[in-house]
């Protein structure tokens, strides 16, 4: 891998040596909104990089909230990758359907959760399928594994944390949603939420971290910080509709080498839908 890329990032050529080597496990992330009219668990089904396995985002997730795809507990998602026959120290690559869209968020759980080796392919599989690599459409039946979690508190931030950063300015704020979404020009995809940003929020659009679902070299990734307005010497929190695009801006900040960053889980979705939480338009 040359150093001008992120090394959470691997390529289409790199995993299909690695097919069915052991302790290499493949993760197919695909999630859609519903405008993209794309369905991720049909497309697996339909085909799928060799022994990949589905990992659901609305069902690995934690149900006793209203918040969508929020964080699960480490003892629930210990027993569901598990069950997908994932262990902590496995190898894992985890790949969307249009590169760096969804599965970064996967990518970013594994490693929350206390996995070492997790990164993400680059072009995705419609990449994958475009160069026309091997497919499977049978199921695989993973052999259980035991996933021992290590949980990182401080990957994940609160509402009420959010709450005192948008207050105090402890941290830079990145939001991922679209520029429409972000100066409140346009309607969220979510009913009853307002639209807008937080205060203080710096717009860093979820697709201008890839070219083709490709994700950009590590020179861009840093200019496209730097001309936003966000400084890498400061900890930043990332945000975006529902806590999925937010860490395609967390992988960016990982591959730059800033650790100093967390995950609003809530997102826009949580802040948006009260009605007690300060929300300001246009540009700034």
């Amino acid at each position: 891998m040359s150093n001008d890329r992120s090394r959470f990032v691997v390529s289409a050529d790199f995993v299909e040596k690695q097919l069915g080597a052991p302790e290499f496990r493949i993760v197919d992330a695909a999630w859609y909104l519903p405008a993209q009219n794309r369905n991720g668990a049909a497309e697996y089904a339909e085909g799928h990089i060799p022994g990949a396995v589905f990992f659901d985002q609305d069902v690995i997730a934690d149900h006793s909230g209203t918040l969508p795809h929020t964080v699960p507990s480490p003892d629930f998602f210990a027993a569901e990758v598990g069950k997908l026959g994932i262990s902590d120290t496995d190898t894992i690559v985890v790949y969307d359907g249009p590169g760096i869209f969804t599965a970064p968020r996967v990518w970013w759980l594994f490693r929350t959760m206390g996995a070492k080796n997790v990164f993400v392919l680059d072009g995705g599989l419609d990449g994958w399928k475009k160069e026309g690599r091997p497919l499977q459409t049978d199921l695989p039946e993973p052999a259980p594994a035991v996933f021992h979690t290590n949980f990182n508190p401080y990957a994940v931030t609160s509402f009420e944390e959010m709450r005192g950063i948008v207050t105090t300015g402890a941290r830079q704020i990145a939001d991922a949603r679209g520029a429409g979404r972000f100066t409140g020009e346009e309607a969220e995809p979510r009913a009853g939420m307002r639209s807008g940003h937080m205060p203080g929020a710096k717009s860093m659009p979820s697709g201008s971290f890839s070219e083709g679902g490709r994700f950009k070299d590590l020179a861009s990734l840093r200019r496209h910080f730097e001309e936003t307005g966000i400084d890498l010497s400061k900890p930043v929190v990332t945000t975006c509709g529902s806590g999925i695009t937010a860490a395609i801006i967390t992988l960016a900040l990982h591959s730059l080498g800033h650790e100093d960053n967390t995950l609003y889980d809530g997102s826009w979705s949580e802040w948006g839908g009260r009605d007690d939480t300060p929300v300001v338009t246009g540009k700034d």
